[in-house]
């Protein structure tokens, strides 16, 4: 197959798209974090990316889409270690099959995903833990739980359509629900139990502290997320449009849902719930954006928009201290738009007359993924809770950790709005 320039250029725009979501990210993370706690909070993003762009080049590329499958859980890490064989090769660039986009231009885009996930973890535990510990995190989490999932679902393991559950149906991710928002909402769910609560969670009153700037993160995760969904269709075609249609009529229902719930429970209808409504949606859709129709999308994300707004109180139920809502945002939303596949998949969905079969393959590789990130985020995040500590001493907990971990403030009038 020759280079084909315009899915090429198309691939190359949409990585850009999904690495500007980090940024994003800290945008609402930041946001919604309290005034002392705001730098930390966007430096755990910008830190993300800089971790794992490296280990991806030297061996998470090849951990999911090199060659020697182990056990169809992930790809041997020096097959193509430091993308060798990957850039050219004798008679010019090496080409994505099926697709004419270079295998380089394929990294690219698929280390933004890497990037993005790691870093939703973080939300999770917001003010109280020690930034060198984030770091060592990051590049263990990516390594033991992001790259062999990445592998499983969509470099030919256990979950894909090469994998030993394809004989039921075959399963479909088609831009991350279980490798990205079930992964990540899995490990920040354990991650907040390993590292316990904030020193007055549950007692004091912990509010965002900028909400035009969650406001802001959340319109450019929204835009960076077509390279997200559209661009995982790998070239510039009817699919992409219909996973562009189908990720914005989500997304806008998914804020009418979420905002819904807040009226009729609370009497408001919030920024912040608008915004997290927005964030509900994107998750929700991104394993269905390129199998279902744009009716079944508004379905979707409404379903998904309410059952995070009523997910992200089970916090305050069960008491573990998910700082920034990650469990009820992206484990509800990963898990709801994964599952509800199995229902409305033009092609083989229970609606549609596909029989049970997509459902039934829908829940076991969601509940699959689930065990795995649990198993493998607890033993990181015991390991480094033994090896270094997580948290930070209670007196730079209470006066902020900015000042704690990078002695700066984010406003010079930080005793003020704490």
């Amino acid at each position: 197959m020759e280079l084909d320039t315009g899915a090429t250029a198309w691939m190359l725009m949409s990585a850009s798209l999904v690495l500007l979501m980090t940024p994003a990210l800290a945008f609402f993370y930041g946001g919604m974090s309290r005034a002392k706690s705001v730098l930390n909070m966007m430096m755990m993003s910008f830190s993300a990316i800089a971790v794992v762009v490296v280990v991806y080049v030297l061996w998470g590329w090849s951990m999911s889409y090199g060659g020697g499958d182990i056990a169809g859980i992930f790809a041997n890490p020096f097959d193509q270690f430091g993308l060798q064989g990957t850039i050219y090769g004798e008679d010019g660039e090496f080409l994505i099959d099926g697709y004419g986009v270079p295998v380089i231009v394929g990294v690219a885009f698929q280390v933004t995903f890497a990037i993005i996930t790691v870093a939703l973890i973080s939300g999770a535990i917001a003010d109280r833990v020690k930034f060198s510990t984030w770091l060592v995190f990051v590049a263990l989490w990516v390594t033991l739980a992001y790259f062999p999932m990445a592998h499983m679902v969509w470099g030919g393991g256990l979950l894909s359509g090469d994998g030993p559950f394809a004989s039921i149906a075959a399963p479909i991710d088609f831009a991350g629900g279980t490798v990205v928002h079930i992964n990540a909402g899995v490990a920040a769910l354990v991650l907040a139990l390993v590292v316990g609560k904030r020193k007055g969670f549950g007692s004091e009153v912990m509010r965002p502290h900028n909400l035009p700037l969650v406001m802001l993160g959340a319109a450019l995760l929204w835009f960076g997320w077509f390279g997200f969904n559209a661009g995982s269709a790998f070239t510039a075609d009817g699919v992409a449009g219909l996973a562009w249609v189908n990720t914005t009529v989500a997304t806008g229902a998914a804020m009418l849902g979420w905002l819904l719930v807040e009226r009729l429970r609370d009497g408001h209808a919030t920024s912040l719930g608008a915004a997290s409504g927005v964030v509900a949606g994107l998750v929700a859709i991104t394993p269905a954006a390129g199998s279902v129709s744009p009716v079944g999308s508004i379905a979707l994300g409404a379903i998904a928009g309410g059952l995070a707004a009523l997910a992200v109180s089970l916090k305050y139920r069960f008491g573990y201290d998910d700082s920034l809502d990650v469990v009820g945002v992206h484990l509800v939303g990963g898990l709801t738009g994964t599952v509800l596949i199995g229902f409305l998949a033009t092609d083989s969905g229970l609606l549609y007359g596909g029989g049970f079969n997509q459902l039934t393959v829908q829940v076991i590789i969601a509940l699959v993924a689930m065990v795995f990130s649990a198993l493998v985020t607890y033993v990181i995040a015991l390991g480094l809770k033994v090896g270094m500590g997580w948290r930070i001493s209670e007196a730079d907990e209470i006066n902020g950790i900015d000042s704690a971990e990078h002695r700066e403030t984010a406003y010079e009038a930080i005793g003020a709005s704490r």
